[in-house]
């Protein structure tokens, strides 16, 4: 991942990070990875909850603004409120792209996209990787 100048809130060794993730996890949310399409765990999710980054357990999303956009990837119009996650512009594949990175722990998420007609209120799809993702759940009344 490109380093930024800000500094994050949870900061850890690359030792730590690899001992506290799976490689998987590790090779997304501190190499700037992508997961394959139509295989992570949230992709078709419909439980409503909070999704929080799985490096740090801050809150990212809420499940009211994921949308299906058939592309492989759970994706959401808008972050929570404040600033929750930070945006990056990536330039790594020869185009113009945004990473999406958790403002709290600077961990990779995905990339969001404008402008592709999707018939949402803010016209953004985050495109963010199932892995650097949990899920939890609201709690149902039993």
């Amino acid at each position: 991942m490109k380093p930024t100048e800000r500094e994050y809130t949870v900061q850890k060794s690359d030792e730590e990070w690899r001992a506290a993730l799976s490689p998987a996890e590790y090779q997304v949310l501190r190499q700037a990875g992508t997961e394959r399409p139509f295989v992570g765990e949230y992709t078709d999710t419909k439980t409503v909850g909070v999704y929080a980054c799985r490096a740090c357990g801050t809150e990212l999303f809420r499940s009211e603004t994921k949308f299906e956009s058939h592309c492989g990837w759970p994706s959401f119009y808008t972050p929570l409120a404040g600033e929750s996650v930070e945006l990056i512009e990536d330039r790594s594949l020869g185009m113009k792209r945004v990473e999406v990175r958790c403002a709290t722990c600077g961990s990779h998420l995905g990339h969001v996209f404008e402008g592709e007609g999707y018939d949402t209120p803010t016209d953004q799809r985050y495109c963010i990787n199932s892995i650097s993702l949990t899920l939890r759940p609201e709690p149902t009344d039993s």
